[in-house]
């Protein structure tokens, strides 16, 4: 079994056993076998090998990204554009995604990337709640509930192919505090390497895109 064979196994068993607190609701695409070939398509482009990467963890999928394309970070447009893969999703844009497929461009593209870097999420399922995009870290309640099926999601990540025991976050506020804590717990990694958001970047930090990126790569190569 390669990289990408585990990768699909390890989205096709995923869900939350947990009682979540009312009103929030699991965002999970991989219940969609469109999306699962999809998902076959992307990994085995990409992942068709027994090669280590290094991991790179966002916070969890949103309705507009993987949420849609079971891909982390990566919206119709870029699985298209960027990735070479069809698909019959609505070409709508996902702004974390515009940024971490031109921080992909500006290191040789997605081909040399993938190469290279595993991007999953501390927590590989989404959240909704009155029909919103909602972070595991939203809720004091929701974080406590997930933290033990969080823990195993990280395990199994890990467990996929990632050789080094640095890990990069992105997310330098609630998303690192929490990996933090579960790395002190757990001892999973040696170092944590918090990256800004993208979201965050192309919301608030626009015009410095460019410069944020490169600081994103020297930290990536180092």
């Amino acid at each position: 079994m390669n990289f990408a064979d585990r990768v699909i196994k390890f989205y096709t068993k995923l869900e939350i056993r947990s009682e979540l607190p009312e009103n929030i609701k699991v965002l999970n695409p991989y219940k969609e076998s469109y999306v699962i070939s999809l998902c076959k398509a992307f990994y085995n482009k990409y992942y068709n090998d027994e090669d280590g990467r290094m991991l790179i963890l966002g916070i969890n999928p949103g309705r507009f990204g993987a949420g849609i394309t079971g891909i982390p970070f990566t919206d119709p447009v870029a699985l298209e554009k960027e990735c070479g893969i069809s698909n019959d999703f609505d070409k709508r844009k996902e702004i974390s995604s515009e940024f971490v497929y031109k921080l992909i461009s500006s290191m040789g593209g997605a081909d040399h990337f993938y190469k290279h870097f595993y991007i999953g999420s501390v927590c590989p399922l989404g959240f909704t709640k009155n029909n919103k995009n909602f972070n595991y870290y939203d809720s004091r309640e929701l974080m406590k509930i997930l933290k033990p099926e969080i823990s195993e999601f990280l395990i199994k990540q890990i467990g996929l192919g990632i050789k080094s025991r640095n890990c990069f976050c992105l997310g330098q506020g609630k998303n690192y505090e929490f990996l933090q804590m579960i790395n002190a717990e757990m001892k999973l990694f040696d170092n944590i390497i918090p990256l800004p958001h993208p979201r965050w970047v192309v919301q608030y930090r626009r015009k410095s895109m460019d410069t944020i990126i490169d600081d994103v790569i020297s930290k990536l190569i180092m």
